[in-house]
């Protein structure tokens, strides 16, 4: 199927479905053209629909089926990245110790996350409010881009 490609001003994303699930969301930094006789499927539109509320501060939570794929361990650091409320972060440290592992570990698991934005990673800083990385579009501008638009002015 088809990948539903945005433009945003948080930058060009594409989302893709696999077997009735959210997969993935991929960063374009050249921007991509939308196929124009492609189909997509209810839940793409449901998706696309979701992240540009969310990208015009009308949309706080997402209510979409989600499948990421990664190791075990990934899929735990994602279980509770989810859980980080909008408007609010977590340090990478709270999150290893609430997991049991070190912090790196969760910066790691963090960086392959296949759905930025609906698993909010963003949301997840370094010790004493530092950004720390992000994976996505033109990572830490994107990041801070992502915190100003959820209400945060210190980044």
């Amino acid at each position: 199927m088809n990948p539903i490609v945005l433009e945003l001003p948080l930058g060009t994303l594409a989302i893709e479905e696999q077997n009735g699930f959210i997969a993935t969301v991929t960063w374009y930094s050249g921007g991509a053209k939308q196929p124009t006789d492609a189909f997509f499927s209810p839940l793409l539109k449901s998706a696309a629909r979701q992240i540009e509320e969310y990208s015009q501060g009308k949309r706080r939570m997402f209510d979409l089926p989600l499948k990421p794929r990664g190791t075990e361990f990934q899929e735990s650091v994602w279980r509770v990245i989810t859980k980080i409320p909008f408007g609010k972060t977590r340090s990478y440290g709270s999150l290893a110790q609430e997991l049991g592992t070190a912090a790196r570990a969760v910066g790691a698991a963090a960086g392959k996350n296949p759905l930025p934005i609906f698993i909010p990673c963003h949301r997840v800083v370094g010790k004493h409010g530092a950004l720390g990385g992000f994976s996505g579009g033109d990572g830490v501008a994107t990041k801070r881009q992502l915190l100003c638009l959820e209400g945060h002015s210190a980044f």
